[in-house]
């Protein structure tokens, strides 16, 4: 199988088209799943992110929009389950990057799909666990 080439997913990051696309998974994916990859979508906007730090991003966040997965995520609790491994691997790597200001936007957007006991879920977000479904 070849892997595909995450980088085309790139373009797909404007703050429309993404927004979008993790409305319409927000309720299967989890508040954790949600938070992470929006924080990684604000960091990404972010000119004090270095290159390096930017391309791990663009990867992680095409994975999650990619059709192709380890897992497809129509499999039932696993299926967004390497999803969220991805992104937390690469949210663990760039998260002396992360601000507050970061942080509080993700936390905001996430008020609009989430319950506030959903989003209790984001306290441990560095915990591992399979994401609702």
């Amino acid at each position: 199988m070849d892997v595909p080439d995450f980088m085309q997913y790139s373009n797909k990051f404007t703050k429309g088209e993404f927004v979008e696309k993790i409305s319409r998974i927000a309720k299967r994916a989890g508040a954790k799943l949600v938070y992470a990859a929006l924080i990684l979508f604000y960091t990404l906007q972010s000119d004090k992110v270095t290159i390096k730090d930017k391309a791990i991003i663009i990867g992680a966040l095409g994975y999650l929009i990619s059709p192709l997965d380890v897992i497809p995520d129509a499999i039932p609790i696993a299926g967004l389950s390497d999803d969220l491994g991805v992104l937390i691997f690469v949210l663990q790597k760039i998260w002396g990057e992360v601000n507050d200001d970061v942080k509080e936007k993700a936390r905001a957007k996430l008020s609009q799909w989430f319950d506030d006991d959903e989003i209790e879920e984001i306290d441990n977000l560095f915990d591992k666990e399979t994401p609702s479904v």
